[in-house]
């Protein structure tokens, strides 16, 4: 007999940026140029004063296990960053430091579902967080937004299509795929909405600290009893360390502390020491600097896809994405990125990762590349679409 998945494992569907990522790798090393548009991944090294503080910890030879919820110096600097960048006192306590925001978000769905229950969520959205819900046994409760929505959920979604099984809402601002942030009066009116229905509320801050035009919102300044999952990967710019965060309400720490004894035994050691670095002034102004190399591309490569008649009706706020509505191109992005990638040699993201809702007539593009490389994919999209 030969080997045959559980049901939970065959559900779950592959994450396609990750296997277009494995070929345009295999195009890389068959000597082609491949301009990288697929993956949220900056094309930055490690700021120096992190790297150094990572080597700093290999020497000390403190390469051992470490609490559950993290080393206590870097969930008190966590907290100090909430104090010195949003004026919150959040205490340590209600830090716990993650394997990956990935791992935050296992066990926070895992602490507010039970099997059969569902998370609310908008359509399009960041794909893993459907799969993780199915491994529990709930689901995600998809939402069509639009442009029209800001793509984001607002308070008349969430109170339209609450169902008797929604345990909660799930927000990201801004948000993968579509960089845009839900507005701080509309933060305060879903949150509102979502206690009146009995739920949770969960916002995905990934992305804070990358955006262009204004800051967001922490939703904790808005609702102590929200749950909050960030990382290192993203505005730190530290993706392959796999280190994020959470913050929980003070009597949700335990029950997390629980799953994360079990589930992770500790984050990184050599990680979080170097995370510790992370929030040195010398870090955060490479880091500035570094975000604003991010607007000059988002800038050109949303002019060069607006002049090729891409959709594109609102400019994304944060993030390093741009989700380009490709109607004029065809009627299965899926395909045409495939297409893309091996006879053009731009590797992008299909609508189909991000959800269900009009997918087939979008594509993702990572502006994490740099300016130089946009302009060879821009040319080469023109080649292919003009002539």
């Amino acid at each position: 007999m030969g080997f045959v998945p559980s049901n939970r494992v065959a559900e779950i569907e592959s994450f396609k940026v990750m296997d277009l990522l494995k070929r345009a790798k295999e195009l890389d090393a068959a000597g082609c140029d491949v301009v990288h548009m697929e993956a949220g991944e900056p094309d930055f090294t490690t700021a120096q004063p992190i790297a150094e503080a990572a080597k700093q910890a290999i020497d000390s030879a403190a390469i051992q296990y470490t609490p559950a919820a993290g080393i206590p110096e870097l969930r008190e600097a966590i907290s100090h960053w909430y104090q010195s960048k949003y004026g919150l006192d959040i205490a340590p306590e209600r830090v716990i430091v993650t394997t990956g925001a990935s791992s935050a978000l296992l066990m926070i769905f895992a602490l507010l579902t039970d099997a059969g229950q569902a998370f609310m969520m908008a359509d399009p959205g960041y794909p893993c967080n459907r799969q993780f819900l199915r491994f529990l046994e709930a689901r995600a409760q998809l939402i069509p937004v639009t442009s029209e929505d800001n793509f984001q959920l607002t308070s008349e979604l969430v109170k339209g299509n609450w169902q008797e099984n929604t345990a909660g809402v799930l927000l990201a601002s801004p948000a993968n795929p579509t960089g845009t942030v839900v507005p701080e009066q509309q933060l305060r009116a879903i949150s509102e909405q979502v206690k009146l229905s009995g739920g949770s509320l969960i916002v995905d801050e990934l992305y804070h600290g990358l955006t262009y035009e204004q800051d967001v919102p922490s939703i904790l300044e808005i609702d102590s009893s929200a749950f909050v999952v960030n990382s290192f990967s993203k505005f730190f710019g530290m993706t392959g360390w796999r280190l994020g965060w959470l913050v929980a309400p003070e009597e949700a720490v335990p029950e997390l502390e629980k799953l994360a004894q079990n589930l992770m035994i500790s984050p990184h050691t050599v990680s979080q020491y170097a995370a510790l670095a992370a929030f040195k002034p010398e870090t955060l102004q490479i880091l500035e600097q570094r975000k604003e190399q991010f607007r000059l591309r988002r800038d050109l490569l949303v002019d060069g896809l607006r002049s090729l008649d891409f959709e594109l009706p609102i400019t994304p706020e944060g993030a390093f994405y741009v989700y380009a509505g490709a109607q004029h191109l065809t009627d299965d992005t899926y395909d045409f990125c495939w297409k893309l990638l091996e006879e053009d040699y731009i590797a992008t993201t299909p609508g189909k990762d991000f959800g269900q809702y009009r997918s087939n007539e979008f594509i993702r593009f990572s502006y994490t590349t740099g300016i130089k490389r946009i302009q060879v994919a821009l040319d080469r999209l023109q080649k292919r679409i003009r002539g």
